[in-house]
């Protein structure tokens, strides 16, 4: 039997692909460090939970409508404005079932087949399969270790031309943490104006950046916000990855069509999880930027031990809950170093290979678990790479 042809180049998203190994090898005795998979390592917050089982209880379990209930919607935009200091009306917000659809389905909307749309590279692999689903022309930018692993403005003024139809950018970055600075955005929308391109803005992490520090919004300078997707989501804010909830905000037209191809798709988010994410937004606050603080200390320790084994070089990311060391000085590519560690050390990571051509040289490491376990893990990684050979990379 045949198959279509715009799944041939889709392959499994790597975090699931180490997990699943590392779980093999727990069932087999093994005591596995997890630095692969990208959650926090906290429950949801008691009073998220509770609204959620109220709900149910509730008998909140009927289909709602595909873009939201009323009030979430409301909520979102109130506070998602609040933010990024910006105005937003209800009718900008679609719902879904987590953000990836809020990653597809705009895409979907936006391009024809020859397209070109222009995406971070090392980045969250989704991109690129969205991308080649949708027939696109893959355009991917190389992210500069000198700008902190965040965008290379050069490398892309070279690649935006008038085919270009889509912009996707990820501030605080999967898998670097790097955060694009307001000098940095301004350049973009120039770009994106200067080409009439859309802007799709993965926010995913915005509330979870250092010292202090924001996350500017790129729909948030002037005549942006007509051009711009912003994609966001309760997943890592409030430790709700399995509930299943995001969300996007773009220019009402676009909502309407996005809003078409949730209907014929997932038809609807739960209602139930709905009314939990609305506890989230209008619930108490200090819990979130207790964890941010904490991830912060991790982050830091994290960063401190890598840098303290030889041939390992690990830059401070200054969002998201990931670090990016580069492991080039081992000669060896990132997948063989990343199996080594799991089957030898015990230790899951994943290969910066696992998010593009230019992520190569590079692991990518969550810190969203315990101080013990970063302990332990540290000294695993240590003794490991004090037994590879270093010859660099060509």
């Amino acid at each position: 039997m045949a198959y279509a042809k715009r799944t041939e180049a889709l392959e499994p998203e790597g975090a699931y692909q180490v997990l699943a190994r590392a779980q093999l090898l727990e069932a087999e005795g093994r005591e596995i460090i997890h630095f692969e998979v990208g959650q926090p390592d906290f429950d949801t917050f008691a009073n998220i939970s509770l609204a959620g089982i109220r709900a149910i209880a509730a008998g909140k379990t009927r289909y709602t409508s595909p873009v939201g209930i009323p009030e979430l919607r409301e909520a979102i935009a109130v506070e998602a404005g609040k933010q990024r200091d910006i105005t937003i009306y209800p009718d900008q917000v679609v719902v879904s079932p987590g953000a990836k659809p809020i990653l597809f389905f705009p895409i979907l909307a936006l391009i024809e087949a020859g397209d070109e749309v222009v995406y971070p590279d090392p980045g969250f692999p989704s991109y690129r399969a969205i991308i080649d689903v949708a027939e696109g022309v893959p355009v991917p930018v190389r992210l500069s270790e000198d700008k902190k692993i965040s965008f290379d403005l050069e490398a892309l003024d070279q690649l935006v031309n008038d085919r270009t139809k889509v912009i996707i950018i990820n501030s605080p970055s999967n898998p670097t943490g790097g955060v694009l600075a307001k000098a940095e955005l301004e350049h973009i929308a120039e770009i994106a104006k200067k080409h009439d391109c859309w802007l799709l803005s993965d926010e995913i992490y915005s509330r979870t950046v250092y010292e202090g520090m924001g996350a500017p919004s790129i729909a948030a300078i002037p005549g942006m916000s007509e051009r711009t997707v912003i994609v966001d989501g309760f997943s890592k804010t409030y430790a709700m990855t399995g509930w299943r909830l995001g969300f996007g905000i773009m220019p009402k037209g676009l909502a309407r069509r996005v809003e078409l191809l949730l209907t014929h798709s997932i038809g609807c988010t739960a209602h139930f999880t709905q009314l939990a994410g609305l506890e989230a937004l209008q619930g108490p606050q200090e819990q979130t930027r207790q964890a941010v603080a904490l991830y912060q200390r991790k982050r830091d320790l994290m960063v401190a031990g890598l840098n303290d084994i030889p041939g390992i070089m690990c830059q401070k990311p200054q969002g998201a809950f990931y670090v990016f060391p580069n492991i080039k000085s081992y000669g060896r590519s990132s997948e063989e170093i990343a199996n080594w560690l799991l089957d030898q050390a015990g230790v899951a990571v994943l290969p910066g290979s696992s998010f593009g051509r230019y992520g190569e040289g590079y692991l990518r490491l969550s810190y969203a678990t315990s101080m013990k376990l970063i302990l332990e893990g540290l000294e695993r990684l240590r003794s490991f790479f004090e037994r590879l050979p270093r010859s660099k990379m060509l």
